[in-house]
């Protein structure tokens, strides 16, 4: 499907004001400072593919919400569209009329991916935890002990089994929790532990360009 025809379709929605870029992404992107971009994955007229244009909006805007448009769920995909800073994935085999609620729900910061596209995403996380959350600026988000309560709910584990780990009373943690959620501006503990996943992959894209 073409980015007018996507356009056209979204325009259905007359809550959202849309514009086209396919004929100039990065152009109008840094013009418009859209606050959420769908991307393809595969772009037309011999673009960059859309995982490049997702870092170089990301990096050019670093406020808009991105929507990885795939044309199926491939595991390695919809695992490198969040690590690489999208706020959802979106499939073409889904029915498209779900697209305008996935950008409604991304401009709302919430997360957009299906039970399948999730469960890549734990399985990711469980193979590479991440404990580090830092801002643009090389700052620590998070304190070394909620950075730990970080690390413990990438790996799957429940308040309880935290509380037990750092010897703490289980209305601590959720406390803790609570701050972390409050930090980062995250809702729930897929939000957190997506979020940690994009940080990661937002730190090693500055390192490697160091």
């Amino acid at each position: 499907m073409s980015g007018q025809m996507l356009s056209d379709l979204l325009k259905h929605d007359k809550r959202l004001v849309v514009t086209d870029a396919t004929a100039d992404p990065m152009r109008i992107a840094s013009s418009l400072k859209p606050e959420v971009a769908v991307i393809s994955a595969d772009l037309e007229n011999g673009a960059p593919n859309g995982f490049e244009l997702l870092q170089a909006v990301k990096s050019s805007c670093p406020e808009c919400r991105a929507v990885m448009l795939l044309d199926a769920p491939v595991r390695d995909l919809v695992v490198q569209s969040f690590r690489w800073g999208a706020r959802g994935v979106f499939c073409r085999c889904d029915s498209l009329k779900l697209l305008p609620k996935c950008v409604r729900s991304v401009y709302e910061n919430q997360i957009w991916a299906n039970a399948e596209m999730l469960a890549y995403v734990v399985e990711a996380l469980a193979e590479a935890p991440i404990t580090n959350l830092v801002s643009a600026e090389g700052e620590s988000l998070l304190s070394s002990r909620e950075q730990q309560v970080v690390g413990f709910v990438a790996e799957g584990m429940s308040n309880r089994e935290i509380a037990q780990k750092l010897s703490l009373s289980e209305h601590t943690v959720k406390n803790y929790m609570f701050r972390i959620f409050n930090k980062l501006g995250v809702s729930s503990r897929v939000e957190l532990v997506l979020y940690a996943q994009s940080q990661r992959a937002s730190s090693g894209n500055r390192n490697s360009a160091s």
